[in-house]
């Protein structure tokens, strides 16, 4: 719904909350994944204690001087932010920039709630932040990035770092455009424009914004520059009722699926066939299942019923349907394993470790580095669940 109150430029609140309140009464599972700010199995920035690797890096919070002249603010007017590791010897002008994720607020109350929290207001963001997955600076647990310049941008504009508009009555910024914008001017200010490698990453909501700002960041730099985004967990499938698309024109531009393949830039898909955040909140939310019929099959899937693997095995099949154009193109990259996960370029268990997720004999760390690094073709799409062995699937309590 955020991306549908993005589409009308987030006016006629009133209208938009009245419809939506008849479209969740009704029990409609395609919009309740934009309700929620966070899902309760996410901690900080993808990482648990079981996925946050050994003494991790932590990066200290820099704010966005002079991005409020540009109008460039969170949610509730304070300055954005950035995590920014300095990389060295090779990798001295190689940038790689992770764009936060954490949901949307879908309307005024929501986004009012939001506000008060660190994704709306640098207020409220942690000060120092682990550097983990990708993100890490140790060789042995993120091989071919470790050295890179490394940049967490924080997320508090409520909706994938896009729109430009306001609610003077609630006093809320709508400004996730102008929060990129000025973002990417500080940096490359601070030695990005000298990049002769760029690869601009994002999990969930910052997956997809990385789809979103892919091209754009493509722009930044000259064409010797080296330019790829990885989208980590952003594949959000459109489950709409078609009975509405007339309505929804707007929104439905938004969904990555429609988007994907006309991304100019080389892109790569790093998703989870059953991805745990849609499972939970876009195909059986709680609005669409009040009796509980799915309840223990979200919280584990071992204890999904025949049935509900059937249409859990429905939902992948619509996504290999969806990345099947987009990866007929050379350019791209493909990871899609048959996991119930959702982020896994962040959680170090998950992107390089001893037991990481495999497809075949590779894992997610080195299919991306093969594919960034022209090593090899990556069009990685696992089999259908339970032939998995490798997955570290989220369990829920």
């Amino acid at each position: 719904m955020g991306v549908f109150l993005l589409g009308i430029g987030l006016k006629n609140l009133n209208w938009v909350e009245q419809w939506e309140s008849w479209w969740v009464s009704k029990g409609a599972d395609g919009f309740e994944y934009f309700n929620q700010t966070e899902l309760p199995f996410e901690s900080f920035y993808g990482v648990s204690a079981a996925g946050g690797g050994i003494n991790p890096l932590t990066v200290g919070l820099t704010l966005v001087q002079g991005a409020a002249a540009k109008g460039a603010v969170c949610l509730d007017g304070t300055l954005p932010g950035y995590h920014l590791h300095r990389g060295y010897g090779s990798g001295t002008n190689s940038w790689l920039i992770q764009l936060e994720g954490g949901g949307w607020c879908n309307n005024r109350r929501a986004c009012v709630y939001r506000k008060k929290t660190r994704r709306g207001s640098s207020t409220y963001m942690e000060q120092q932040i682990p550097f983990t997955g990708i993100l890490s600076n140790k060789p042995q647990e993120n091989p071919d990035f470790f050295n890179w310049n490394r940049v967490k941008l924080r997320y508090c504009d409520g909706a994938s770092f896009a729109g430009d508009s306001e609610d003077k009555a609630a006093q809320l910024q709508f400004r996730g455009q102008r929060i990129w914008l000025a973002a990417m001017q500080d940096l490359m200010s601070k030695g990005m424009r000298n990049a002769n490698q760029a690869l601009l990453s994002g999990c969930s909501a910052g997956g997809l914004a990385s789809i979103l700002h892919c091209d754009e960041f493509r722009n930044l730099f000259p064409r010797s520059t080296k330019v790829k985004c990885l989208s980590d967990a952003g594949l959000f499938l459109d489950a709409l009722s078609k009975l509405i698309v007339t309505i929804l024109l707007s929104f439905q531009c938004f969904f990555p699926e429609n988007l994907i393949a006309d991304v100019k830039t080389p892109l790569f898909i790093l998703n989870a066939a059953y991805d745990s955040w849609q499972v939970q909140a876009s195909l059986a939310p709680t609005t669409a299942d009040p009796h509980g019929y799915w309840r223990d099959c979200k919280m584990n899937n071992a204890h999904c019923s025949a049935s509900q693997i059937r249409f859990l095995q429905g939902f992948r099949n619509h996504m290999l349907n969806v990345v099947k154009r987009f990866s007929m193109s050379r350019q791209n990259g493909l990871f899609i394993n048959s996991c119930f996960a959702h982020c896994q370029s962040e959680r170090q268990d998950t992107w390089f470790a001893d037991d990481s997720p495999l497809i075949g004999n590779k894992g997610i760390a080195l299919a991306v580095g093969d594919w960034y690094f022209d090593r090899a073709g990556v069009k990685a799409i696992d089999c259908p669940y339970p032939c998995d062995k490798t997955c570290h699937n989220l369990v829920f309590k």
